[in-house]
């Protein structure tokens, strides 16, 4: 078995080391990401642990140790790192109702993939996917696995106001919006689940690591 590449290591200022792997994403390098993030946020010199797609930034107290001590603290566990196996997140089921009034953007998707808006949703419903990262939006999960025939870009121009909930493609990922905002994503459809609750612990619903189905509810064709 080949050993793992090693990551490109950059200083961000006094106190925060960069750690990044090259693109594209996927689900063995985001793992190896979770299995650094773990070991490092065992070490005391290390203050927070900050992954990201393909990366992990490292804030640490420069009075314990200096950006070039931990480069190598880095390049020493990254070897022997404990990648957890495929498939050790939960699985978590989210209903949606596809199309209509809350998938505004099913038929551009379609008409983008040249598949029917029903296939669009039996595609993209058949999927399993793997939450990458938390990012943009308290709650926002990222996930890797969209079927290559689905990507579809971003929206030319974004929407002011995105209802919370909504399902979305964006580009070769498909996610769920935890709240009002602004967004560029194609809206293919809405869940009835709270994605993020800041009186809920833990506040966010979906967590790197967790697997995802998507279940039509109902489909507005």
């Amino acid at each position: 078995m080949n050993a793992p590449a090693l990551p490109r290591l950059h200083a961000l200022g006094d106190a925060a080391l960069l750690c990044e792997l090259p693109p594209p994403a996927t689900l063995p390098a985001q793992q190896r990401i979770w299995a650094l993030a773990r070991e490092a946020a065992a070490w005391p010199e290390v203050q927070e642990v900050l992954p990201g797609m393909n990366n992990l930034t490292l804030l640490f107290d420069p009075q314990q140790v200096d950006a070039d001590e931990l480069e190598l603290r880095v390049l020493t566990a990254w070897p022997a790192l404990a990648v957890e196996a495929p498939g050790a997140g939960r699985v978590v089921e989210i209903p949606v109702a596809y199309g209509g009034e809350h998938g505004p953007d099913l038929g551009d998707v379609a008409r983008h993939t040249g598949l029917s808006p029903a296939e669009v949703v039996r595609r993209h419903a058949a999927g399993e996917y793997v939450v990458y990262l938390l990012g943009f939006l308290p709650g926002f999960a990222f996930m890797g696995g969209l079927a290559p025939e689905l990507h579809t870009p971003r929206r030319r121009e974004p929407r002011t106001a995105v209802p919370a909930r909504s399902v979305g493609i964006g580009g070769a990922q498909t996610g769920i919006y935890p709240l009002d905002s602004p967004g560029g994503w194609q809206l293919i459809g809405r869940t009835a689940l709270t994605l993020f609750d800041p009186a809920a612990e833990p506040p966010t619903l979906l967590q790197p690591g967790d697997r995802v189905r998507f279940v039509p509810e109902s489909v507005t064709l």
